[in-house]
């Protein structure tokens, strides 16, 4: 027996679990992905990772602004679903269409409900200094990740992770969760288990302001800071310019063992910078209008004497 399901989903994550989804013979009778978005310098019209795959499978994809809008709801409810997929599909389901496929829609989470409820749990759990985090299907309800959980994997968060390096794995992961998932639902034999209400916690969208840096802060906070955020948003801090101040990001950063013998935001000496506990030395970094760059390729195009004090 197969499922007849629909896949909701956006990014790369999503697409990878669409195409684990597909090739386990499923019958996937039609995508719902985002509107393609004008990016690029060209700002030209780009179909979300999602919607491409789609294409290729010969499935049918459908693009709604908002689902929310009684029509689309009506087409969701027409489509006559065993289930629906979810995966950083980016719009919240109104509760008719949850409870529209006759099991319901699964959600994929990257995070070990309920910590890390929300829009960025793999940034969150690596700026919070987490050790371990994971991925997890839970049944959908009107909450915000608040449905029982079907089935967990975990995964250690290395001191070496960026948002980028977990994200790989957890959708890895993820991806390989869906088959055995929906072969146990085909058998009746997948426990819905419900969330703690204890350490409930919510990984917000990240703004701009709150990647910034805080020199204040300590080193280990600002390495997790730095990780959590690699390569976007992108933690950054100001540098003095000629006319204005410039922006940089940091992609990559150590902490320095010790105490630092200035003031958080002051240059040591190359590009090692005090902070409220301890120093960061800064690894990889990216000036405004410019490429990713080493520590010494960037020291070569921009002077930052001991004693500069970053903002």
């Amino acid at each position: 027996m197969t499922l007849r399901l629909a896949f909701m989903g956006t990014p790369d994550f999503a697409a990878r679990s669409l195409a684990e989804i597909a090739a386990a013979g499923h019958e996937v009778v039609h995508v719902f992905t985002q509107p393609p978005r004008r990016r690029g310098r060209g700002q030209s019209e780009q179909k979300t990772p999602v919607h491409q795959l789609a294409e290729v499978l010969g499935i049918p994809v459908s693009t709604p602004a908002s689902f929310r809008d009684p029509d689309v709801i009506a087409h969701f409810a027409s489509l006559d679903l065993d289930l629906a997929a979810v995966v950083a599909y980016g719009q919240i389901l109104p509760q008719a269409a949850l409870y529209a496929p006759r099991m319901g829609c699964l959600n994929l989470h990257a995070s070990l409900l309920p910590r890390w409820r929300g829009a960025a749990p793999i940034q969150r759990a690596i700026m919070a200094g987490d050790t371990m985090t994971g991925v997890q299907l839970q049944q959908m309800e009107a909450g915000l990740d608040t449905g029982p959980i079907l089935l967990s994997e975990t995964v250690r968060i290395k001191d070496s992770d960026t948002a980028a390096s977990l994200h790989d794995r957890l959708m890895e992961a993820g991806a390989l969760m869906w088959p055995r998932a929906l072969a146990a639902l085909e058998r009746g034999s997948l426990e819905a288990v419900s969330q703690s209400s204890d350490g409930v916690t919510y990984a917000r969208k990240i703004s701009s302001d709150e990647a910034r840096i805080d020199w204040s802060r300590s080193a280990e906070e600002l390495s997790n800071h730095v990780r959590g955020l690699s390569p976007f948003p992108g933690a950054w801090f100001e540098m003095p310019g000629e006319k204005r101040p410039v922006r940089v990001k940091v992609l990559l950063a150590e902490p320095v063992s010790g105490e630092a013998a200035a003031g958080p935001g002051t240059v040591i000496e190359g590009l090692t910078v005090a902070c409220g506990e301890g120093a960061l030395r800064l690894v990889r970094l990216q000036r405004e209008g410019k490429g990713a760059m080493d520590a010494a390729t960037f020291l070569n195009g921009n002077s930052l004497p001991a004693g500069t004090v970053l903002d």
